[in-house]
This record gives C-alpha cells, sequence and structure tokens, in this order.
C-alpha cells in the first residue's frame, strides 16, 4: 500500500513507497492544482500549467486501490 500525500497549502503532491512512517519517495509534484477522483478508479494529480493560467494537465496517475490519500494544510 502506497501513501500519497497532498498539502494544499504548498500546492505539493509527495507519493511514498508504504506509509508515512519509514517509506521512501516515489514521487513529488509541486504546483499541483488539485487530485482529482477518475471514475476508471485512480488518483490524477493535476498541475498547473503555468502560473498565469488556470489550466491543469495531469501528470500521474495511482491507483485507488493500493493508494491511501492525506490531505493536509
Amino acid at each position: 500500500m502506497q501513501t500519497l500525500t497532498f498539502n494544499t497549502t504548498l500546492k505539493r503532491v509527495v507519493l511514498l513507497s508504504g506509509s508515512r512512517g519509514d517509506s521512501k519517495v516515489i514521487e513529488t509534484f509541486d504546483n499541483v492544482s488539485t487530485v482529482k477522483c477518475s471514475e476508471l478508479g485512480f488518483y490524477e494529480i493535476m498541475q498547473k500549467t503555468g502560473e498565469e493560467t488556470n489550466s491543469a494537465i495531469p501528470v500521474m496517475r495511482v491507483s485507488i486501490a493500493n493508494t491511501n490519500m492525506l490531505i493536509t494544510k
């Protein structure tokens, strides 16, 4: 089971290989506008395309079935 942490203040997502305790960082994404739950059973990490725009693109999908998601401020 992996852990995805979305910090809404820093706009950062960190994906860990297990629980928060002693896991390794798999991926880190900055400038993330949101994390969506797709209809296909994935968390989609949406990253802004630029500071002056409101558009975002998906940069990674992880399975909801084996991922815990934490939302922090």
